[in-house]
């Protein structure tokens, strides 16, 4: 679906990344790594919100090399920004109509509202007053109704209380079966394991190792090598 080929990118004479390759099908990956090792700028590079240096960037067979972001999501990549980003003016059921692509499409607001029951209790609500899981939530519902080939997701677990990490995780489970492909890029350990079979964990602008969850998952010491901690530290 999604595949990058030796992607650099710079930020003026600083390298950021440095040759990322990495694979998409219709199977979850995550993107696991410190902060500061470069995994939001893989995002922004993808989108063409940042450009790249060299690389190749291809998704079903179309290149989008140096192509703008609005570019990019017409050819079916969303994104769920770091930080959530919702309109504060806004209701949940104005950002849903914006987002809309119409009632053929897969993804609808009433589908939205069956998903999350949450919004439908809140959508009169605008987006300063909701908390930050409400918000996460009206932030995946809003790429979600791009009907997106792929969505790219920036720390959707950031600042969640557990409870809300639970039903995240069941949300970004369930995608596959709608054949979309996901990105997801997580420091929480736990929710990359648990949504992907597989993990790439990001170093220092590199692509250090990828690995089955379960392996990751199961074995402190790499946890340790690669992340400086472990699942039961985390």
């Amino acid at each position: 679906m999604l595949s990058v080929t030796n992607l650099h990118v710079n930020y003026g004479r600083a390298e950021i990344l440095h040759g990322v390759s990495l694979d998409v099908g219709e199977k979850p990956v995550s993107v696991v790594g410190r902060n500061g090792m470069g995994k939001t700028t893989f995002c922004y590079a993808i989108m063409g919100m940042i450009p790249i240096r060299s690389g190749a960037i291809v998704l079903d067979n179309v290149s989008l090399d140096r192509r703008s972001a609005m570019q990019v999501a017409r050819r079916g990549i969303a994104i769920v920004p770091q930080g959530r980003r919702v309109f504060p003016s806004l209701s949940v059921d104005e950002h849903l109509k914006l987002a809309s692509r119409g009632q053929k499409a897969a993804w609808t607001p009433e589908r939205i509202y069956d998903t999350f029951p949450r919004l439908a209790e809140r959508r009169s609500n605008g987006g300063a007053q909701l908390s930050g899981g409400e918000q996460q939530m009206l932030a995946i519902a809003r790429a979600l109704l791009r009907n997106p080939r792929l969505v790219i997701m920036d720390e959707p677990s950031e600042g969640l209380a557990p409870v809300i990490v639970d039903q995240l995780i069941d949300v970004l489970k369930r995608l596959s079966l709608d054949k979309i492909g996901l990105l997801l890029i997580e420091q929480n350990l736990r929710v990359a394991t648990s949504v992907s079979d597989t993990v790439a964990i990001m170093l220092g602008g590199r692509v250090a190792a990828t690995l089955p969850a379960v392996q990751l998952s199961a074995d402190a010491r790499l946890q340790r090598r690669y992340l400086g901690v472990s699942s039961t530290m985390h």
